[in-house]
């Protein structure tokens, strides 16, 4: 049986679900088969700032791993809980990182269909990898998490809910 607070029980390589989803829509756009779904009006040019702010959340986010000397491998046990730099904004700053950056990507490629996508990578995302993260976490660091997670949203801002 697993002991969460030995390491998460992490399901997948987080960043998998949107480099699945992008190379996905972006073959439906290329495919003969499929309808393109291109975005309109949109400037596929939009996309590079979205992408430049997801990889400066990264960089932030690895500086304050890297300065706690606690892991980013989200298959290894956190030794700290880091609740300063982009985490007192957000509990996962790497995903949501990640989703500028699809968001960015998408634009760049100028079609809609890896937005079809997003809910599939949200749910797997959300029950398959943050689910056993903060299982862990909780598991780990006991009280000092679960306040942290009452001040502080999954997403951004302030928690509405404990969860």
């Amino acid at each position: 049986m697993h002991d969460p607070a030995r390491r998460p029980a992490t399901l997948m390589l987080p960043p998998l679900p949107y480099a699945a989803a992008l190379y996905a829509g972006w073959r439906l756009e290329q495919d003969w088969l499929a309808a393109p779904l291109d975005l309109g009006r949109a400037n596929p040019l939009l996309g590079w700032p979205l992408v430049t702010l997801g990889l400066a959340l990264f960089a932030w986010t690895l500086l304050t791993f890297r300065r706690h000397r606690t892991t980013v491998n989200p298959y290894q046990a956190a030794s700290h809980l880091c609740i300063d730099g982009p985490f007192q904004y957000t509990r996962n700053p790497i995903y949501l990182g990640d989703w500028l950056i699809f968001l960015g990507v998408t634009l760049l490629l100028h079609t809609a269909w890896p937005l079809a996508f997003a809910p599939l990578i949200w749910l797997l995302l959300r029950y398959g990898v943050i689910r056993h993260e903060e299982a862990h976490l909780e598991a780990r660091f006991g009280d000092a998490y679960r306040r942290y997670r009452q001040r502080v949203g999954r997403w951004l801002g302030h928690s509405r809910t404990p969860g």
